[in-house]
């Protein structure tokens, strides 16, 4: 991990004191801006409960959670929504309404024809007669279709109440989510995520609010438009080679969709080169890398060639590998002037690198001791006292 000049002398200083038995600082943080990480409540507290549902967001703002996340579509009356797949089959008990089975229908969304019932074809009074569902078999099941989606403006909403209530500043993180899929409906986002934004008062960069999209265009456009707040551009793929721990690239996770209708051949890789970052850097604040561009994992190849179940579960996942060298992004973001916000942390042990040997945490401080800025967690919880924990090592 390299130290900006400034921040290496400090480092020195504080170490030379603590050797001559001084008045020693504690070393500065190895974030952009030597403030502590954020924990930012992926899609609420969507290991408990079903993920972008009030609850769910309510659940996270008492656990602590720095900030909440809420992907946004659109309905067809044009309101903002908390869901993260246009495709309300995915997670919504939309095929319980035999109201609605008529709206069942196969279209492509960025590339990818799916079969389901759409946000686009509700309104949004119609879509609060749904409830959300757990999207993950290994979590709880028992509060599906209790809860009800929410709109953007309901979680400002809640966010100002929270805060207020709780005396601490909380912040809300939207995601633009396929915003040429939407602007091709005649729905786009932009516009009434920027007048939402200008609505309530944060249109600026120490607003309680963060803005992320894996689109370069979406974001662009909101900045042209007058958006002050801090934008983060996403950089996905598709999946790691477990063979030899290289990320891989397949539509439609291997370049930003408005990339793909423009022609351009560039993919979420080069967005991590020393020009790509410069060049997020001139409409964007931050990168909100998947974690792979940071730490990759490797599996073991037997003698026939093919991936080891280490652990005998009889699958092949991330618990049959261990991790690999951390890569220089953060070193080469932070160089840039880019805040380094990763996702996703998951709590499951089918997640967690063997190295890890079981435990969350492990993963978190490895994260956070390489300096990242942020990150999006589905358990904010433990996010938090993993944090706590690499603060006290800090002397903070």
């Amino acid at each position: 991990m390299r130290f900006t000049a400034k921040r290496k002398i400090l480092a020195i200083t504080a170490l030379s004191l603590s050797a001559c038995g001084g008045n020693s600082a504690p070393p500065p943080l190895l974030t952009l801006d030597g403030e502590k990480p954020m924990v930012i409540a992926h899609r609420g507290a969507s290991g408990y409960l079903p993920e972008e549902t009030y609850e769910a967001y309510v659940k996270a703002i008492e656990l602590g959670a720095d900030a909440i996340e809420p992907d946004l579509i659109s309905t067809k009356d044009g309101v903002l929504i908390a869901r993260h797949d246009p495709n309300l089959a995915y997670s919504t008990d939309v095929d319980k309404h035999p109201e609605f089975a008529s709206r069942k229908k196969t279209v492509s969304v960025d590339g990818e024809v799916q079969t389901g019932w759409f946000a686009s074809d509700f309104t949004f009074a119609e879509i609060k007669t749904l409830g959300g569902i757990s999207t993950d078999a290994e979590r709880p099941q028992q509060y599906n279709g209790l809860y009800k989606i929410v709109s953007f403006q309901e979680i400002i909403d809640l966010v100002k109440a929270k805060s207020k209530e709780t005396g601490r500043s909380i912040q809300v993180y939207p995601e633009t989510k396929n915003p040429s899929y939407h602007r091709a409906l005649g729905l786009p986002l932009e516009d009434k995520l920027i007048d939402l934004i200008n609505k309530a008062g944060w249109n600026s960069k120490t607003a309680p609010i963060l803005v992320q999209s894996f689109e370069p265009g979406s974001l662009k456009e909101m900045r042209k438009k007058g958006l002050n707040v801090r934008l983060i551009q996403l950089i996905d793929a598709d999946d790691v080679d477990l063979k030899t721990g290289a990320l891989t690239y397949a539509a439609p996770y291997d370049k930003p969709y408005d990339w793909a209708l423009a022609g351009d051949k560039r993919m979420f890789s080069d967005m991590v080169t020393p020009a790509g970052l410069a060049e997020i850097k001139t409409y964007a604040d931050g990168i909100g890398p998947w974690k792979r561009y940071i730490v990759s994992v490797k599996g073991t190849v037997g003698a026939d060639g093919k991936l080891q179940d280490i652990n005998g579960d009889g699958k092949i996942n991330d618990a049959d590998t261990t991790t690999l060298a951390p890569g220089s992004l953060i070193a080469d973001a932070h160089k840039a002037g880019l805040l380094v916000h990763p996702y996703t942390f998951r709590n499951e042990q089918r997640r967690l690198a063997a190295n890890y040997k079981g435990d969350p945490k492990a993963e978190y401080l490895q994260f956070l001791r390489l300096g990242v800025d942020g990150m999006f967690s589905d358990f904010a919880d433990t996010a938090l006292s993993s944090r706590a924990d690499y603060l006290k090592e800090m002397g903070r």
